[in-house]
């Protein structure tokens, strides 16, 4: 009998041992303390699905277990509200658990679980899934955030990856408050320009603010201010700071990031910024406080760009943008930030191409602004990227028009061969300025426009999935603002263009399929079934986002800032928008890290990734994201009735 009961116990030992080393290769198990996982492991019950079979569904009432598929599948069917029976939205395999939301909202799931094949489960009962809710801080977190955790855990491979290349420094979400200077140098408004440098000499600093007795900034004068007053020689050095600063500084929270600051001194030409709470001045940041630790030096690399002689030059500075990239990441740097920066740097190297081309051609003589569309108009570009642009211009009547089209388009056609110069690839569909058709003025773009909305034929839809997109990269900028507000009446008063416009929208399908994880395809002489991250993961996001932004009001261009928009106004749930943000930005990141690769590794820039080529959980959360395309697809399909 104890022989019995010995080998009894060994075996359930084993069975424990064993489920424990699976449950280890999946997150959040793999996060969790061995007594936790060995508490959950004791508490399971396996059980077996045959092929087809019900494991839980909205009838059955609030939910009672928790269960992690062991082996087999398992898929979410949920009946179609407009075109009748079930559609399956989605899939759950090996490692993978459900159906949580049900669990912590004590109700019934709203989706029927079925076993895809002969599938056996691992079953929690609910009083031990309370119980491991308690116990474990990993599993707490990954039952409330779902994949938001597993993000956190991507983004921390991604960081630790980089940083053993570069080594480590201080984060770019680190708080201002943690790098400012505690006493900043100030000074009144009637302090004289002589005492005032003198206070920065004795200082060692770049800056001081002139602040009022509430010690509130109403100035700021620099380094760079000093030059131009010594350059002035009728400058009296006994007059007041006041005539000689810069009013109204730019101002940020201690609570802001170092993010925060970088992007404000790129896009506002500047080398300090003040922190103020509660309207005193509590410190100064400046660039160098801000770079010398992290070695990301943004701000010197933008104004290196907007003052290279040559185009020459740019070209050679093109280069630093990977490297740029590669130490955000290093600093912890979101795929969302480091599109930012990479747009930022390829405005600013638009710009100097075009002054660049002034000089070279000569002044046209006719003010014209330099817009930009697709992923530029949108300022979500990487590094690969091509030329999508325009050129918009004031005229009389089509014969002034006529007339200065005539003036502008060799200069266009120069910045567009100069823009290729510095590496942003000329557009094979002729979307650029050199292209008669795309330097018109206001009058012409806006029937342009119109006649898209007007006549939704596909030719148009694909064209108002670009253009309507568009910002001004250079030159003035009301025409442009007054056009993005006619384009935002026609659509939220053309219900049948919406219509058409989530048909479009519909058209790129995610690549996660019923019978298998991922639908690949080959392209061309590849030996590899890949799958797109742009045109399949992104591109449902992008259009969706954009569709209801238009057909809402929305001005945003920037998709996040679309979709979080749209959350505000209460048009899609804010959970669902959460989710839709963090699939965008995860796959966003990968596409990201794919394009850093291959510059590495010097190969040309695809977009087509092999999931083989992942690890399990950057695998999981490709399909987690690319499923959560797929919801987003569906709410457009039961918004618009197709």
């Amino acid at each position: 009998m104890d022989a019995f009961t010995q080998a009894g116990k060994t075996a359930v030992m084993q069975n424990i041992h064993g489920t424990m080393q699976f449950l280890q290769r999946f997150p959040p198990f793999n996060q969790m303390e061995n007594a936790h996982l060995a508490y959950l492991v004791e508490q399971c019950q396996l059980r077996f699905y045959a092929a087809d079979e019900s494991i839980i569904k909205p009838a059955d009432g609030p939910v009672e277990h928790f269960y992690i598929v062991k082996q087999g599948r398992v898929v979410g069917e949920r009946t179609h509200v407009v075109k009748g029976g079930t559609e399956t939205t989605f899939e759950i395999t090996c490692g993978e658990c459900f159906p949580l939301a049900a669990l912590l909202g004590e109700r019934a799931t709203r989706t029927e679980h079925l076993a895809a094949e002969d599938t056996f489960c691992l079953q929690l009962n609910k009083a031990a899934f309370i119980r491991l809710f308690a116990l474990s801080e990993a599993f707490r977190d990954f039952a409330l955030r779902g994949v938001s955790s597993l993000l956190d855990q991507v983004n921390q491979q991604v960081q630790r990856r980089a940083v053993e290349t570069l080594g480590n420094q201080y984060s770019l979400n680190t708080r201002l408050g943690e790098l400012a200077m505690r006493h900043p140098v100030v000074c009144s408004p009637d302090t004289s320009v002589r005492e005032a440098v003198g206070l920065m000499h004795e200082q060692q600093v770049g800056s001081i603010v002139i602040v009022d007795p509430q010690r509130a900034p109403l100035g700021i004068f620099t380094l760079r201010d000093l030059r131009q007053v010594v350059a002035d020689s009728s400058t009296d050095f006994a007059a007041p700071i006041a005539a000689h600063m810069t009013a109204k500084p730019f101002h940020l929270s201690p609570q802001h990031s170092a993010f925060d600051a970088a992007i404000a001194m790129t896009e506002r030409h500047i080398a300090h910024v003040c922190l103020v709470e509660d309207q005193r001045l509590c410190g100064v940041v400046s660039e160098r406080d801000l770079f010398s630790l992290q070695r990301v030096d943004l701000v010197h690399l933008a104004r290196t760009i907007r003052h290279a002689p040559r185009v020459e030059q740019l070209v050679a500075l093109r280069g630093e943008i990977g490297q740029l990239v590669e130490r955000m990441l290093a600093h912890g740097a979101s795929s969302t930030q480091i599109t930012h920066i990479i747009t930022l740097l390829n405005d600013h190297t638009v710009c100097r191409v075009i002054e660049l081309a002034i000089q070279d051609k000569g002044d046209p003589g006719v003010p014209f602004s330099w817009l930009c569309f697709g992923s530029e108009g949108r300022r979500e570009q990487t590094l690969h990227t091509d030329q999508d642009n325009g050129i918009l211009f004031e005229a009389r009547d089509a014969a002034h028009a006529a007339e200065i089209r005539g003036r502008l388009l060799p200069l266009a056609q120069h910045i567009n061969q100069g823009l290729a110069q510095c590496g942003f690839s000329l557009c094979k569909g002729n979307i650029m300025a050199g292209n008669p058709e795309l330097c018109l003025s206001r009058a012409e773009w806006a029937r342009r426009f119109a006649a898209f909305i007007r006549e939704a034929t596909p030719e148009n839809l694909l064209a108002s999935s670009i253009y309507f997109d568009l910002r001004v990269v250079w030159g003035e900028e009301q025409a442009c603002e007054q056009l993005r507000h006619s384009i935002l009446q026609q659509v939220a008063d053309n219900r049948l263009f919406q219509r058409m416009m989530a048909d479009n929208a519909l058209r790129q399908r995610p690549p996660v399929g019923r019978f298998r994880e991922f639908v690949l395809t080959r392209q061309g002489n590849d030996k590899a079934a890949t799958l797109d991250l742009k045109v399949q993961g992104l591109t449902p996001f992008v259009d969706g986002a954009r569709l209801l932004a238009l057909a809402n009001g929305i001005s945003a261009n920037n998709t996040l800032e679309r979709l979080r928009e749209l959350v505000n106004r209460e048009v899609i749930d804010p959970l669902d928008g959460g989710a839709y943000e963090e699939a965008y930005q995860f796959i966003q990141q990968t596409r990201m890290q794919q394009h850093q690769l291959q510059t590495r590794q010097n190969q040309p820039y695809s977009n087509r990734v092999d999931p083989d080529s992942l690890n399990d959980l950057d695998r999981r959360i490709l399909r987690e994201s690319l499923r959560q395309a797929q919801r987003l697809q569906s709410s457009l399909a039961l918004r618009y009735q197709l």
